[in-house]
């Protein structure tokens, strides 16, 4: 009797629990979606932090300067496709000249980091403002990263032009940026 009785209530919760996570229509045109990233729903460059190469100083974006266009770059030192990315951005640098670059990764090894700074002669480049590792893995929370490079484009006031994933031409950040 008890082990019919169990089975009983346990039907009865199954049948009710799959009612209750039926689909239901959503009428109210405004609803906003619940899984939007966050830089869909704040487009305003948001402040984090940066360690630099010296793996001791913290930049904050926050302090990023109005005026200018920005450009965010979350790489990976051993990805072929960022280091094809970066020759493509530094080959045509001249015509960017007037956008600020900040180059961040979430590898944990500075010596690489270091590496590939160097292979690329990014400190030669006075539009890179700042490279460095996001050791509090920010970034890939907020643009929801999948793939490496993304590079994400905010205007001089700091607002959301577009969000890169993978890969962007210089030609095409160009016409964004001027």
């Amino acid at each position: 009797m008890n082990k019919f009785f169990f089975i009983a209530i346990l039907s009865v919760i199954l049948a009710t629990s799959g009612y209750a996570q039926e689909k239901k229509e959503v009428t109210d045109s405004s609803a906003q979606k619940t899984d939007t990233l966050p830089y869909l729903k704040y487009p305003t460059l948001p402040a984090f932090n940066i360690l630099l190469l010296d793996s001791t100083t913290i930049f904050n974006t926050y302090n990023i300067p109005e005026g200018k266009p920005i450009v965010i770059i979350f790489f990976d030192p051993d990805c072929h496709h960022c280091k094809d990315e970066t020759k493509r951005l530094l080959a045509g640098m001249d015509s960017l000249k007037d956008v600020r670059f900040y180059f961040i990764t979430s590898v944990r090894s500075f010596t690489r980091l270091r590496a590939f700074y160097e292979e690329y002669h990014l400190g030669d480049y006075k539009n890179i403002e700042a490279v460095g590792r996001d050791y509090e893995y920010f970034f890939i929370t907020y643009y929801g990263v999948k793939f490496v490079p993304d590079l994400v484009l905010y205007n001089g006031e700091k607002n959301l032009v577009k969000f890169f994933d993978r890969h962007v031409s210089v030609s095409e950040l160009y016409s964004l940026t001027h």
